[in-house]
C-alpha cells in the first residue's frame, strides 16, 4: 500500500478527488495538506475560516497538517515552507502528494516538477475528466459546496455565496468553466459521503478585496 498526502483546499474538486482515491484500496492518505494564510487565519484563496477546515478534516477522520504563508506571501516563501513540511511526511513513508487538478497543463507540470526534486510523485484523479459532469456529480453524490470566492474580472459577484447546483451551473456565462479550474470560482464542501457528520456554517457577510476578489463568508453555526 502506497501512502500519499492529500492536497485539500476544503473545495468541491479536492472532495471529488478524494472520493476517487478512497476507491483505490492501494492507497492510504496520511493527512490533509492545507496552505493557510497568517492574520487571516484563513484558507488561502478560498477564503475559508479555519474552523471550519477543521471541523472537515474531523469528519473525515484525517490528520490536518496546516501550511502557513504570510500575507501577500512571495512563492519562494510558499515554495520553502511547503518543502520543509513534505520533507518531513517523506522520512515517515510519504511517497506521493494528490491534486484536485483537471486539465492545466501548466499547473500539472510544475507540481511534477517541484515535487520530483524532494523524489516525491504527483496525482492528479481528476486529470481529464470532463467538469461539467463532474460539477454535476457534486449533486449527484450528494455533495454541498458553497461558493466562497469568485474572480470578478470573470465572473459576476452575484456567484459568491451561492451553492453549486444544477441551477447554478446552468446560469453560468459562456466560457466559464464548470469547475471554476481557471480559477473563476473557489467552494467550500460542507456535507458530502466523505464526511461522518455535516459541516454546520451560515453564510455572513460578502464583501470585495483588492477591486477584484468577492469572498462569501462562512460562518461555524
Amino acid at each position: 500500500m502506497e501512502t500519499i498526502l492529500m492536497s485539500w483546499s476544503g473545495g468541491k474538486d479536492s472532495a471529488l478527488a478524494l472520493h476517487e482515491i478512497r476507491k483505490d484500496k492501494e492507497l492510504r492518505v496520511a493527512a490533509l495538506l492545507t496552505t493557510l494564510t497568517e492574520g487571516y487565519d484563513r484558507i488561502s484563496m478560498h477564503g475559508v475560516r479555519r474552523a471550519l477546515l477543521e471541523q472537515q478534516a474531523a469528519a473525515l477522520g484525517l490528520p490536518l497538517e496546516k501550511i502557513y504563508i504570510s500575507q501577500n506571501a512571495s512563492n519562494d516563501e510558499y515554495e520553502a515552507n511547503m518543502a520543509q513540511v513534505l520533507a518531513r511526511y517523506k522520512a515517515l513513508g510519504v511517497t506521493a502528494v494528490a491534486f484536485g487538478d483537471i486539465f492545466l497543463e501548466d499547473l500539472r507540470r510544475y507540481r511534477e516538477q517541484k515535487l520530483a526534486s524532494l523524489e516525491l510523485k504527483a496525482l492528479f484523479p481528476l486529470w481529464k475528466k470532463d467538469t461539467l459532469a463532474l460539477a454535476h456529480s457534486l449533486t449527484a453524490q450528494g455533495f454541498k459546496a458553497t461558493v466562497t470566492c469568485v474572480d470578478t474580472t470573470l465572473l459576476p459577484a452575484a456567484f459568491a455565496g451561492r451553492v453549486i447546483d444544477d441551477q447554478f451551473l446552468s446560469e453560468l456565462p459562456p466560457g466559464i468553466d464548470p469547475c471554476g479550474e481557471n480559477g473563476e470560482f473557489h467552494s467550500f464542501v460542507s456535507e458530502g459521503p466523505l464526511f461522518t457528520q455535516k459541516i454546520a456554517c451560515t453564510l455572513g457577510e460578502i464583501v470585495l478585496r483588492d477591486h477584484r476578489f468577492c469572498f462569501a463568508d462562512l460562518i461555524p453555526a
